[in-house]
């Protein structure tokens, strides 16, 4: 088991190779969540894709990365606590990259020329689950953010993924384009939800740099409601379990952050 979005291009090279790795990183296929299906355009403009340019490795060089997340308030993004990990693999409330941008409301990182491009300027982390939330150096007016969730997610109940990650855990790259695919719930502990891949496959999974991205259920003629955001899982494609992080037992410490005059201490 490991973190999603821990694999890094070329980590602990030295900056300029990274530098031509990272050119790359918009040429891969246009694929995420394993087994999943590219999301029509203007559908879920709340999903996030994080991009991080220039992280410090431990003995020196650095290395690039990359998450999903989601906009939860006009200036705030959710995504997974070990998205921002110093150089010895601690959690940190701020950004540890040269350069961490938001791209919001896009659907196609290629041909998409709609939504935002907006830098990270600060970091809160939850003491109790995976799950931090990043400030955007400007808010974004015209996408509604996702609504948060108070209310558990019950076993049996399915949830729809999107992410901006590979398509596989052999040699991963971030996605062009953004997925989705359906999970099941099948467990909940107290700060993970134990979920399994439903449709369009029993192996539709996410993959390496969907870490943060964002579950939530679909009600009928209501906003979609987040509930947990991508943290740890095996090698995708895969038919076992994923461990994401809950995020319905986190509201009170989540508002406390985002709301005007926020942030405010890490729960």
């Amino acid at each position: 088991m490991r973190h999603r979005g821990t694999l890094s291009l070329l980590a602990g090279c030295v900056t300029a190779v990274l530098t031509a790795g990272f050119t790359l990183l918009g040429a891969g296929p246009a694929n995420a969540i394993a087994n999943g299906e590219p999301v029509k355009d203007g559908r879920y403009r709340f999903a996030v894709k994080l991009t991080m340019t220039g992280i410090p490795v431990l003995g020196g060089g650095t290395r690039n990365s990359a998450c999903s997340g989601a906009l939860i308030a006009r200036d705030w993004v959710i995504t997974a606590g070990h998205c921002f990990r110093d150089e010895n693999g601690v959690r940190v409330e701020r950004p540890v990259a040269a350069s961490t941008v938001a791209t919001v409301g896009r659907t196609d990182l290629v041909t998409g020329t709609g939504g935002h491009d907006v830098e990270i300027v600060a970091v809160r982390q939850s003491a109790t689950a995976d799950v931090a939330l990043a400030r955007l150096r400007t808010p974004i007016r015209d996408i509604r953010p996702v609504k948060l969730s108070g209310r558990v997610a019950k076993p049996g109940e399915v949830l729809r993924l999107t992410g901006y990650g590979s398509l596989t855990s052999t040699n991963p790259v971030p996605a062009t384009h953004l997925q989705t695919g359906l999970l099941k719930v099948e467990s909940v502990q107290d700060a993970t939800l134990g979920v399994r891949g439903f449709a369009p496959h029993p192996d539709t999974t996410p993959c390496p740099y969907d870490s943060g991205a964002p579950y939530f259920r679909e009600p009928r003629w209501r906003a979609p409601e987040l509930v947990a955001v991508e943290s740890n899982g095996p090698s995708c494609p895969h038919t076992a379990m994923e461990s994401p992080a809950r995020t319905d037992n986190l509201v009170t410490w989540i508002r406390g952050i985002i709301r005007p005059g926020g942030p405010r201490s890490p729960r």
